[in-house]
């Protein structure tokens, strides 16, 4: 089975509100096994409404409707809904009862415009809302099926969540199971030909699908079957697979984070780490520090931003800086080596570059960033190319630093 939501309201289409709703309703229909093949927003008007719907049934099994269903004039969905499965307004009792109750805990009486809430399609069965008083409603015509629900959020996730779900779980018969990978290292492109011949050979049964971020890049294998274990299964067998080409790109999993994946290696191997920044102005910390208890493994930081800051706090020879410059090899290792003396760490990562827009040249562009890594054997480093987007480039080398210590780390294991 297949659906599309609509959603309906001039608000989301002026961008006066953020159309959440769509993207819940999405992952919930996913985590069942039902695609979503189109979200359409459009506006409280009976002819986009009916066009909507005309349009979502030639692509789709369900229609997930929101928003329209209150006391105002505005509201027109629910007529309009009468007027297309060719329907009339009724007086339901229970629906009454249960704004009335509802009315009464709030300390209100029920007003006439309230009343007409009670009032549904005699061809719909009602969807009972605990949370207010538009009762969601479900259509079936020619093997369809259209639900409408009010807009607003916490009503319209409950009724999901006890009664829609339930029932559209019965009716579908395919389970759906995710697993995502998070890489480190590589570029989207070149990641694509060295995995290409994987991909071509996964079970039609396992989609693929590539999202990449700043700095990362996520692969999400998608499983279509009839039992969660067996696709389970499945899917970690072609992850191993994907383990044996990139294994040293491989950080985590799902919600890993790369920060918290380098902090659970350092709180199992009961190490602290540092850190030296000069691009990153502190950002490789902010990450560091974002995972609770990081208070055990992290130390501190200098902010070296000035070549003075390096020398004097860090002991970068004045030799080195210029005859290298700051963004090089030998610069970023002497900064390694000084804050892990300074600090009194285990490990240390430091980090120079050229953040941009200004300031690259010809043999140092904009985006060259050098890494090192200090430890008790001694220190390793890395340039990366990043490319000409300052904050882009502040979080890619980041996230570089982090990867490049969890190497050096698991190579001591």
């Amino acid at each position: 089975m297949v659906a599309e939501i609509i959603s309906i309201g001039d608000e989301l289409l002026i961008g006066q509100v953020i159309n959440t709703n769509a993207s819940w309703m999405a992952t919930q229909l996913n985590l069942i096994g039902i695609d979503v093949v189109q979200i359409t927003v459009i506006s409280d008007n009976k002819e986009a409404i009916k066009t909507s719907i005309d349009n979502a049934f030639k692509r789709a099994d369900i229609i997930m409707m929101t928003g329209g269903l209150g006391p105002t004039n505005d509201d027109i969905t629910k007529i309009c809904l009468c007027e297309y499965f060719d329907s009339k307004l009724v007086f339901d009792e229970s629906t009454y009862l249960r704004i009335e109750k509802l009315f009464a805990q709030r300390g209100f009486d029920v007003t006439a415009l309230n009343r007409q809430q009670a009032e549904v399609p005699d061809k719909c069965k009602v969807i009972p809302n605990n949370n207010g008083t538009a009762s969601g409603m479900w259509f079936e015509k020619n093997g369809k099926i259209l639900i409408s629900m009010p807009g607003v959020p916490f009503e319209m996730k409950t009724m999901v969540t006890n009664y829609i779900i339930l029932q559209l779980k019965i009716l579908n018969k395919v389970v759906i199971f995710h697993k995502t990978i998070h890489i480190q290292g590589i570029g989207e492109s070149f990641l694509a030909d060295l995995i290409k011949d994987w991909e071509n050979q996964l079970p039609n049964n396992i989609k693929l699908a590539y999202l990449p971020q700043p700095g990362l890049i996520r692969l999400r294998l998608s499983a279509k079957g009839k039992t969660t274990d067996k696709l389970d299964v499945q899917v970690f067998t072609e992850i191993e697979k994907l383990r044996k080409i990139i294994p040293d790109l491989i950080f985590g999993y799902d919600d890993d984070t790369l920060e918290e994946v380098v902090g659970k290696l350092l709180t199992t191997k009961n190490m602290t780490v540092s850190t030296a920044e000069s691009c990153t102005g502190g950002y490789l910390s902010h990450l560091i520090t974002t995972i609770p208890g990081s208070s055990a493994y992290y130390k501190g930081s200098i902010i070296a931003y000035s070549n003075e800051v390096k020398m004097q706090i860090l002991g970068v020879s004045d030799e080195t800086l210029e005859k290298h410059g700051a963004v090089s090899n030998q610069t970023v290792k002497e900064m390694a080596v000084g804050v892990r003396n300074l600090l009194k760490t285990d490990y240390a990562i430091a980090v120079s570059g050229i953040a941009g827009p200004d300031g690259g040249s010809d043999e140092k562009p904009v985006g060259t960033i050098w890494i090192a890594v200090a430890d008790k054997n001694g220190v390793v480093a890395e340039k990366f190319l990043h490319g000409e987007d300052r904050t882009r480039n502040i979080r890619k080398a980041a996230l570089s630093a982090l990867m490049l210590l969890r190497k050096v780390i698991l190579q001591e294991c």
